[in-house]
């Protein structure tokens, strides 16, 4: 179960009218926070095992990191009916990285859902697929891409959204994705030593036209592709 809930969001007067008004000092404006809350379906069985299931988690970065992760397919499968419903491109996916803060515990149903748990921990950060120890300089690129000195790969784009799929657990779009993203990696990158990817990326997107691919293979396709573009930025 999914419960969203708007916090400190501005007052309705705030939003009525769009007409133009001076500006004198641009101060900061309040912008609404949502705060999603996922919730079990099936309650635990005693308060007893409620705690153990919380302590196995805390003494765990892995299985933390995987109880986050289920928790964010869910808000972001919401997301992706509110980009459909709304027809809103720009309703972007939710990953731990970019949270304000992220919690994990239990309570009752209706108190949880308000934000107040039994018990809970909020777990260590992330530190992101792009974070990691790395001799990337990404503030050096981002001054020198802006700057005009250098130019950035269409590939690139088309692969983090590969990417951003398969993460989100929707491999029918990352596969669609992958093969225009493998065509332009090839084409602008023509000594990256991709080739062999082409059949299956390519078997993969015919057949997300009706189900759901492998997401064992794109996963490799994908890894391929970003490992690739990691060797261009290096210079390798």
């Amino acid at each position: 179960m999914l419960v969203l809930t708007t916090l400190t969001a501005p007052q309705r007067r705030r939003l009525s009218g769009r007409r133009e008004r001076p500006v004198e000092n641009a101060e900061p404006q309040q912008v609404p926070t949502a705060r999603a809350t996922v919730v079990r379906p099936e309650p635990f069985a005693s308060g007893e095992a409620a705690s153990a299931w919380l302590a196995s988690l805390r003494g765990s970065e892995e299985a933390a990191r995987t109880e986050l992760g289920h928790g964010l397919r869910l808000v972001n499968r919401a997301l992706r009916a509110q980009r459909a419903a709304a027809a809103d491109p720009y309703a972007a996916d939710v990953s731990a990285e970019r949270s304000l803060v992220a919690r994990i515990g239990y309570g009752r149903g209706e108190a949880v859902a308000e934000g107040l748990f039994g018990e809970a921990f909020e777990p260590a950060r992330p530190r992101g697929r792009r974070l990691k120890r790395t001799m990337e300089a990404p503030d050096e690129r981002f001054a020198a891409l802006l700057g005009g000195r250098e130019r950035a790969l269409v590939a690139e784009e088309l692969v983090l959204r590969a990417r951003s799929d398969l993460d989100a657990a929707r491999p029918r779009e990352a596969a669609l994705q992958a093969r225009v993203a493998l065509e332009a990696l090839l084409a602008e990158l023509p000594s990256a030593d991709l080739s062999g990817w082409r059949g299956p990326v390519s078997e993969a997107a015919n057949a997300a036209i009706a189900a759901e691919p492998r997401s064992e293979d794109l996963e490799r396709a994908v890894q391929a592709m970003e490992n690739a573009l990691r060797r261009h930025r290096l210079g390798a």
